[in-house]
């Protein structure tokens, strides 16, 4: 009976939906689906204060969380820095913090803000600095004091500034270690002109030149009310906080107006730039010129434009470029806008170094076929939907609107510039899209430029017309010169008699004579912005030209081979790949200068050595000896005493191009028969790089010859 029940009531359903009307059926295509119109934008404006001392406040209340976050951006950035002391408001925006309050250290700053879960910190931009806040609403009394204190009674403490230049030159010494951040620095120099303040990178020079006072004075000349625009949102009371804000800032004078900016801008000529980079397998290639700004009535239009043209998965570039000939890894960018100056136009692609040229001319027909195939009225729907549907989310909270109206305060901007924005995206047609196309991007005024590894370039880059190269050598810190030692063609009569004791320290001539080859294991720690990252090594050197090291790393062991012949790294899982030549080179002449080599060929009719004038290393007057072992220069800084070697000094090859070299010897001990320093601290450029361990050593190891042949399989060399 239960059987039959359940049947029937199926049964019966089965009629009623039957009956119901056709209307209620699915519909056809998802064309059909009726699609509303979005809702009105209509944000929660914050509230606007301005002080009688021009200090302008944004007050936005926001009831959602026990939560307040405050923020004071202040005019004056890194465009106004000096061209000598370039890097100084990055150090400033640091110090500001980390140094402190004349009342309290900023080490005691972290301690009081981490037990209540708060924040305020401090940076600077190219216009402007800034101090922000963000803490729960019970702490607000206690963490606003901080913010206060740190606005008004800023200490930046001297060890705290020492720290900041430390950190910047590091960043300094590697920044070109990335291709992609090459090509970015190297296009906004090409975009505005080298010499442009947005366009400057700092420099050992001009970081050294920054002094605590002027980082005082830097605060003394911009922060004063009428610079400072301060955003407060969050759970409060905006009648409350406005009362204590008042009590607190009315009283400060205004400060003098600042001078109005008169920044040039002198683009690159059109044509093609080429940095070369040995060590990468792809290119990373942008088309610049300069831009506009987003108070251009053509705003609106542009950034459909560019949303069509090459903004995202839809665009013409990308379905083209990418999706349609496989060239590119990404590809994008357009007619580039700012608030407070223009913009660069851009367009950025990285593709492999095989399809490099073939990757340009891709773009030029994209950018040629604008004219026989405009935009078209499909494209600039997409494009509009897409604008208008991420529009939303970047203002869907009171503090992102906040932060937008105080950005308009800061550029000049109407305040109702934010609520026109989606009636005039909507009001673009695909006539207003090409005819912006037409009238700002012109490739005959755009310049090119590439950075990749030429050998490897499916046509060589001269093939599409005459090419400048681009020098990226970073300049070495002051007092550091270009070749610290230099190749002597003769010894003289100290700098031998040095020699002798050198080798005399290290074993003497009859053990380091009959040295002919090494293995040894060694600790090989690199040190770096992230941390400490210990490695064990094993090396078998064959003097005077072949290397094996055997390397465990995380991703296992990785295994590199120098010889006159070839020059390759090969990990598991990751194939084969060579050297460039720069970088075998440059191994190559390491073994040369390795102390046990100069020691064991000291008589060598290619082996000199000079000694001329002293240097202080540590308590010890050493001496200096230039040395050319067979080729390779280095500087030796000997004591005169014992014979041992303190420091060395050479020129090098880091990942970012050649640097300054220096090894300081330390714990000196028998091993093998020999007396070396077990333990070699490394820098370059003047920054900790490395340091190694060595543990344990043979000398003339049986060496299977097979150790230094390249592997059968080369398949896998290039991804």
């Amino acid at each position: 009976m239960k059987r039959t029940t359940i049947l029937l009531t199926f049964l019966f359903a089965s009629m009623v939906f039957a009956s119901l009307p056709q209307a209620t059926s699915q519909a056809a295509s998802w064309k059909q689906i009726p699609i509303p119109p979005l809702p009105a934008f209509k944000p929660q404006q914050p509230k606007r204060i301005q002080l009688s001392n021009g200090m302008v406040i944004f007050l936005q209340e926001d009831h959602e969380l026990p939560l307040i976050q405050g923020s004071a951006r202040i005019r004056g950035g890194s465009r106004n820095e000096p061209a000598g002391k370039l890097g100084m408001v990055d150090m400033y925006g640091e110090v500001w913090r980390t140094g402190g309050t004349k009342s309290q250290t900023g080490d005691q700053l972290d301690d009081y803000l981490e037990v209540r879960a708060a924040k305020v910190e401090t940076g600077g931009g190219p216009d402007s600095t800034s101090i922000t806040l963000n803490c729960l609403k019970g702490d607000f009394d206690d963490v606003f004091k901080v913010f206060a204190d740190l606005l008004l009674n800023p200490e930046f403490r001297a060890d705290k500034l020492d720290l900041a230049k430390k950190q910047l030159e590091d960043s300094i010494s590697r920044r070109n270690d990335e291709i992609g951040g090459i090509a970015h620095r190297e296009a906004v120099k090409l975009a505005y002109g080298p010499d442009n303040p947005y366009a400057r990178t700092p420099e050992y020079a001009t970081v050294a030149a920054v002094t605590r006072e002027d980082l005082i004075n830097w605060h003394h000349t911009y922060v004063h009310p009428n610079n400072i625009i301060l955003g407060m949102s969050g759970d409060f009371d905006a009648a409350a906080m406005e009362a204590n804000l008042r009590a607190l800032f009315e009283a400060l004078l205004k400060g003098p107006s600042l001078p109005k900016d008169e920044i040039q801008y002198h683009p690159a000529k059109s044509g093609y730039y080429l940095i070369s980079k040995e060590d990468v397998n792809q290119s990373s290639i942008r088309f610049v010129g300069l831009g506009t700004m987003r108070d251009n009535p053509d705003y609106y239009a542009i950034s459909v434009f560019n949303e069509a043209f090459g903004g995202g998965f839809s665009s013409r570039l990308f379905n083209d470029i990418r999706t349609k000939r496989g060239l590119a890894y990404n590809v994008g960018g357009g007619i580039g806008a700012n608030f407070g100056h223009p913009g660069i136009l851009q367009i950025a692609m990285s593709t492999k170094s095989q399809s490099t040229v073939e990757s340009i001319q891709a773009v030029d027909e994209d950018i040629d076929d604008l004219t026989k195939h405009p935009i078209t009225d499909d494209e600039i729907s997409r494009a509009k939907d897409a604008i208008l549907n991420a529009f939303i989310f970047r203002l869907d909270s009171p503090d992102k609107i906040l932060a937008e109206r105080v950005t308009y305060e800061f550029y000049g901007y109407p305040p109702d510039w934010l609520d026109k924005f989606p009636a005039e995206i909507k009001k673009v047609m695909a006539a207003d899209a090409n005819r912006v196309a037409a009238k700002y991007l012109h490739r005959d005024q755009l310049a090119v430029l590439v950075a990749g590894n030429t050998k490897e370039f499916d046509k060589p880059l001269s093939s599409l017309g005459p090419v400048k190269e681009i020098d990226i050598t970073i300049p070495p810190p002051p007092g550091a010169k270009e070749e610290e030692s230099v190749k002597p063609t003769a010894s003289n009569e100290e700098g031998k008699a040095l020699a002798a004791k050198v080798v005399a320290a290290l074993g003497g001539d009859a053990k380091l004579g009959t040295v002919k080859a090494v293995k040894a294991k060694l600790t090989l720690t690199q040190k770096t912005p992230q941390g400490e990252f210990p490695m064990q090594m094993e090396t078998v050197i064959v003097y005077p030209d072949h290397l094996h090291a055997e390397m465990q790393t995380p991703g296992g062991a990785m295994n590199i081979v120098v010889t006159p012949d070839a020059a390759f790294m090969s990990m598991p899982g990751q194939g084969m790949h060579d050297f460039p030549a720069s970088q075998k080179a440059e191994t190559l002449e390491q073994i040369k200068r390795d102390p046990i080599f100069i020691a064991s060929h000291w008589k060598d009719p290619n082996v000199f050595f000079n000694a001329d004038g002293s240097e202080k290393v540590g308590d010890i007057e050493a001496r200096i000896v230039d040395v050319n072992a067979a080729g390779a220069a280095i500087r030796w800084f000997v004591d005169p005493q014992t014979g041992r070697i303190l420091k060395e000094m050479y020129r090098t090859l880091s990942k970012g191009g050649p640097v300054q070299g220096e090894t300081d010897f330390d714990n000196w001990k028998p091993i093998s028969g020999l007396t070396l320093p077990l333990v070699r601290h490394n820098k370059q450029n003047g920054q900790d790089s490395s340091m190694t361990e060595l543990t344990a050593l043979e000398l003339n190891p049986a060496v299977d010859p097979k150790l230094f042949a390249k592997p059968a399989d080369e398949s896998a060399a290039k991804p």
